[in-house]
């Protein structure tokens, strides 16, 4: 190698040429990441091929799983949207926030004691990207508040938006046919927003209304999934609704990142898919569509604490950082992680008083423990079968997972990587297990808001599985 004293005064032609086009590569690299967050609604750990379905190909969350990492063990903040919701936007447990179930009616949310919209004055990732430069864009459901009082996403950061559930006018459901189009008009307006602001770093919640209940697929949609359909006189198989809702997600999708590509975007933007928590219940009035979603190989589902209810996908990818082809299996992660993740690799400031932490290590290769426990609260009833009904609360930390009640009821302990399916519980033969992270558990929740609590919540009048006689 040669000395600094040793290199040529002049630059030849040659030098010339590789300097000018690495110049505008280096500005590329020392631009902050753009992020695109795509978060499915109801959909399950189970329900895309790259997950393992083999009754449904999904090439294009397939090709975001091969070009970028696929991780095993996520897990949502909640088991239904608004919790969800909450924790990736502010880092923090929804809890904190008195936020424990769905944001409903005001009537019910006083039942419940929730407030009818998300604090603004939360800190969340949005707002601080927002400060820090970037342009900020929420398309699709928003589920954050509605109704007398709440505010529109411009008052948590967002310069951007067009949503549903919410209380903005502009843009919501519009007749029967409004869910089978509605990722096809996200991806319209998301593109609209890329070309009006390509020159500047963008953060992107393109959150979409499927495969949520109710699901409404065009006949066209569902021309593709004939095999599902029943022989019988109403001709709409529950199946061939539901993967032809999944397919239309997965298409829309596939629009979206092509057009990433086009417009030069796709190497310096990080993009991420999830869901809010896991597949509908059959016993929901209107969810027999959604109700075919998987959980994989998982117990519980929506509303559960349970593996299926709170286990999702994640993919990530982010072009020459994070790893492209890799499957990791053991990272355990949180959508609580998302702020301080995303906040570190846009070169920001860790946010102070998150609940989880900056995972950018794991995203981009890393393999090692989690550092901080996840931790849960579902106060309610669980709809459906009574194997899917949780305690009130849970904890990860580690290999562990602790389920129980407040009054310590229903103890669960359970070996995840070696019983995923939660099936044997060894609360019993490891008492000082339970000791350990019962004290953290009940400690946690007196950190928490007060609030009421449904009398049927974590009950199991049939235990399953039955305990040792």
């Amino acid at each position: 190698m040669r000395s600094r004293s040793e290199t040529r005064p002049t630059m030849n032609r040659r030098d010339f040429l590789v300097s000018s086009l690495t110049v505008p590569a280096l500005r590329a690299q020392s631009r902050p990441p753009n992020v695109l967050f795509i978060l499915a609604d109801d959909l399950g750990w189970g329900d895309l091929s790259c997950y393992g379905n083999q009754r449904i190909k999904t090439p294009n969350l397939d090709a975001i799983a091969r070009q970028g990492t696929l991780f095993s063990q996520f897990y949502v903040a909640g088991s239904v949207c608004s919790p969800s919701r909450t924790g990736f936007m502010t880092g923090r447990f929804p809890a904190r926030y008195r936020i424990h179930g769905h944001i409903a009616t005001e009537q019910f949310n006083a039942q419940r004691g929730m407030p009818n919209f998300l604090d603004p004055s939360a800190p969340n990732i949005a707002r601080t990207l927002r400060q820090a430069g970037y342009e900020t864009a929420h398309f699709g459901k928003w589920h954050l508040g509605h109704g007398q009082g709440a505010l529109l996403p411009d008052a948590y950061g967002f310069s951007h938006h067009k949503t549903v559930t919410s209380n903005e006018t502009r843009w919501q459901e519009q007749g029967p046919g409004f869910r089978a189009k509605s990722t096809a008009w996200m991806v319209d307006n998301t593109i609209e927003f890329l070309e009006q602001n390509r020159s500047r770093p963008f953060y992107i919640n393109f959150w979409t209304l499927l495969p949520h209940a109710t699901l409404e697929p065009t006949e066209e949609q569902m021309k593709p999934f004939e095999r599902f359909r029943p022989n019988t006189r109403e001709h709409r198989g529950a199946a061939q609704v539901y993967y032809a809702s999944l397919n239309d997600l997965d298409t829309q999708i596939g629009r979206l990142m092509k057009r990433l590509e086009e417009m030069d975007l796709a190497r310096n933007t990080i993009v991420l898919f999830s869901s809010d928590n896991g597949p509908e219940d059959i016993h929901i009035s209107n969810a027999v569509h959604s109700a075919i979603g998987s959980p994989g190989p998982f117990r519980g589902r929506k509303r559960s604490l349970y593996e299926g209810g709170v286990r999702v996908p994640l993919l990530a990818r982010w072009p020459g950082r994070i790893p492209a082809n890799r499957v990791d299996e053991s990272s355990v992660l949180g959508g609580v992680d998302f702020y301080p993740t995303l906040s570190k690799l846009a070169g920001l400031p860790a946010p102070a008083g998150v609940d989880g932490e900056d995972v950018s290590d794991i995203w981009t290769g890393a393999s090692r423990p989690r550092r901080k426990p996840l931790f849960w609260e579902w106060r309610f009833n669980i709809a459906g079968y009574n194997v899917n009904r949780s305690p009130m609360l849970s904890m990860r930390d580690g290999d562990w997972k602790l389920m129980m009640n407040p009054d310590r009821s229903r103890v669960e302990l359970y070996d995840i990587p070696r019983d995923p399916m939660e099936l044997n519980n060894q609360a019993a033969g490891k008492p000082e297990v339970v000791a350990r992270m019962s004290a953290a558990l009940l400690a946690w929740q007196k950190t928490l808001p007060p609030g009421p609590v449904e009398p049927a919540a974590g009950r199991n009048d049939y235990p399953w599985p039955r305990p040792a006689q």
